[in-house]
């Protein structure tokens, strides 16, 4: 089975690394024009130029905003639209992993978690679902990970901001489903990327890189990790015409990791 995302634009924040990028590179090798957003200019100019390289050339653009103010989350709305046309796939990607003692975690590390992980996405929701209700067809992808179903001790306040976000895809695919707009969730656990190779750095516990993620991958059923191409060709699917019966789903792609399904 062949996806395909021509004629498509997808806006994609947190796209310029990680799973973000590795969905941008993968809906654009669909047929999609795609907007990312992210902070760093460096890495949306090398995300950029390998999204171009991946077709079609010119059809992409690359937004420096920091969605946690609402005059920024605009401001990118806008400039996507104009540079790749009204969005028909919105992927609510931006936040990494906060988890911390209870105990330790103050009003304002609350107050700037739901700004990146939340509120980002209400407020790209709102600007991006008039356009997908007035034509009948929209895609709205949030990428939550294990915790929104099973918090463990010490996950404060990633858990508690990704739960919230699984209520709202719930809601929006409730309330959203007759006008053709479908919205769903992805439910991440353990996957390769740059931010296990940070982790890998900042604790220098020896070893390859490979080394260490091979020991991680022990804890999960399949054995290893997963990587973000296995998470990009599932955003995919979620994406495409083939998922057209799939909204208010919340997917765990975690290795079996879950104690929830």
């Amino acid at each position: 089975m062949e996806l395909r995302l021509d004629g498509r634009t997808a806006l994609i924040t947190g796209g310029s690394r990680g799973l973000g990028r590795a969905m941008a590179e993968t809906f654009a090798a669909a047929g999609a024009s795609v907007a990312v957003v992210a902070r760093d200019q460096a890495m949306l100019d090398e995300t950029l130029a390998a999204l171009n390289a991946a077709g079609p050339e010119g059809a992409h653009t690359a937004i420096s905003a920091d969605v946690r103010m609402a005059d920024e989350v605009t401001r990118a709305h806008a400039a996507a639209t104009q540079a790749s046309g009204a969005i028909d796939i919105l992927v609510n990607n931006c936040g990494t992993s906060h988890a911390r003692p209870f105990l330790d975690i103050t009003d304002d590390d609350w107050q700037d978690d739901f700004d990146l992980k939340l509120f980002s996405a209400i407020r790209l929701c709102r600007l991006c679902l008039p356009h997908m209700r007035s034509q009948g067809w929209g895609r709205i992808i949030n990428s939550l990970n294990a915790e929104a179903k099973a918090p463990r001790a010490q996950t404060c306040p990633t858990s508690a901001t990704r739960a919230a976000g699984m209520a709202m895809t719930k809601a929006l695919a409730s309330e959203f489903a007759a006008d053709g707009v479908l919205v769903n969730a992805l439910n991440t656990g353990l996957l390769v990327t740059h931010q296990w190779r940070a982790r890998w750095e900042r604790t220098q516990p020896g070893g390859t890189f490979e080394e260490y993620t091979a020991a991680v991958g022990e804890r999960i059923p399949l054995g290893r990790m997963g990587d973000a191409q296995e998470f990009a060709n599932l955003a995919l699917f979620l994406a495409s015409d083939a998922a057209s019966y799939v909204t208010g789903a919340a997917i765990n792609i975690d290795g079996g990791l879950s104690p929830v399904v």
